[in-house]
């Protein structure tokens, strides 16, 4: 047990050299330490990009250079309109400026803004070294400060590896909490579609349009978990918006709703495009030749891709395992919900006008006769 004057170490943290105490600037993105300068964290800046130069942040520099060049352009289009958004939102943590220590990438993940993911958490080496406050710090600081910029986000999601305990151990102490935890395998689909092999009557294979978004939006209530697709917040104009072609849907044409979607999204994870399968609840028996057929159509010549399932989902699992797919490794999504405290604003001028309109109601007394002069 640490004596009541000597400094403890945070478990996820490296070697700490001192006590680290906070201050009001600690809410502007500010860590002191009594052997340091404080570690300031600012949005990213053009002549910050040649000094990203350590191994954690080289495979992020073509990102972080298109979201430098849009980051005017976006602002501008979010405030005219709603829409998708055209480039990430980039924070660097540092202590002295030619140094940077971390970095963190976040996106909204809907047109509204009111979900953000954070895209990559990354801390440079320089954090191990003994005089530094610690990896887990640097990033601590870094989520803290991404959160509160983020002024329409209701909730916030991110996902790691399901080994990295210790990225995992970060984010739960953020307030983040496990919502789902998928597998992740890899599909290399045949060069050229092979012949259909016949689907029941009642169903037909449609390509993903905006005429057909309301069916996705109805499959995607159904098969997503209630907590998650609250976190998520996606309507029919955001699963557009995330999907390119092929996609297709499948779709009873007897209720006009549809069972199962396999769609290209536009993020790329692992070095490989992904794909979303999306299968009812109530349609589980699809899974083997309709599904394959699905799948086939829509992914058939566009080489190596990455498909995420759930865990819980045993049946789709063993499907695809049986299929010969390569399964790459699992990865847990974590969410948390973003309160705020509304401070109520009172408008004098208003105040003025319900006081009239309530005083003619107020009771009056009988007014006193004048009295008569000389």
């Amino acid at each position: 047990m640490p004596l009541p004057n000597e400094p403890t170490q945070h478990p996820l943290e490296g070697p700490v050299t001192g006590s680290v105490r906070r201050d009001p600037a600690a809410a502007h993105g500010t860590l002191l330490s009594p052997s340091a300068t404080p570690l300031v964290i600012e949005p990213l800046r053009g002549w910050q990009i040649p000094l990203l130069q350590d191994p954690a942040f080289l495979d992020l520099q073509p990102l972080l250079q298109r979201a430098l060049l849009l980051q005017g352009p976006e602002r501008l289009l979010h405030s005219l309109a709603a829409r998708r958004p055209l480039a990430p939102e980039v924070l660097v943590a540092y202590r002295d400026p030619q140094q940077p220590l971390g970095l963190v990438v976040s996106q909204r993940l809907n047109r509204s803004g009111s979900c953000f993911e954070m895209l990559h958490l990354r801390s440079a080496q320089a954090c191990l070294a003994a005089e530094e406050i610690g990896a887990g710090a640097v990033e601590s600081a870094l989520v803290r400060e991404a959160i509160p910029r983020a002024r329409s986000a209701a909730s916030w999601i991110a996902s790691c590896s399901s080994l990295d305990l210790q990225r995992q151990g970060l984010l739960r102490q953020l307030g983040f909490q496990p919502q789902r935890q998928e597998l992740l395998w890899r599909w290399q689909p045949p060069d050229a579609n092979p012949a259909a092999r016949g689907l029941p009557a009642d169903l037909q294979v449609r390509p993903l349009n905006r005429r057909q978004g309301a069916l996705l939006w109805h499959l995607e209530q159904a098969s997503c978990p209630a907590q998650l697709r609250q976190l998520l917040d996606r309507r029919c104009e955001d699963l557009l918006d995330q999907s390119q072609a092929p996609s297709l849907l499948l779709v009873d044409t007897n209720r006009q709703t549809a069972v199962a979607a396999v769609r290209r999204l536009r993020r790329c994870s692992h070095g490989l495009p992904e794909v979303e399968l999306t299968l009812h609840p109530g349609w589980q028996h699809l899974i083997g030749a309709p599904l394959e057929q699905l799948l086939l159509a829509a992914t058939a010549g566009s080489g190596p891709c990455l498909i995420r399932s759930d865990l819980l989902h045993t049946e789709l699992n063993g499907w695809l395992h049986q299929r010969g797919l390569e399964r790459l490794g699992e990865e847990v999504l974590l969410g948390r919900s973003v309160w705020r405290r509304q401070v109520p604003q009172t408008n004098a001028a208003m105040a003025r006008r319900l006081e009239a309109v309530v005083a003619q109601w107020q009771p009056r007394r009988r007014p006193l006769p004048t009295p008569l002069g000389r």
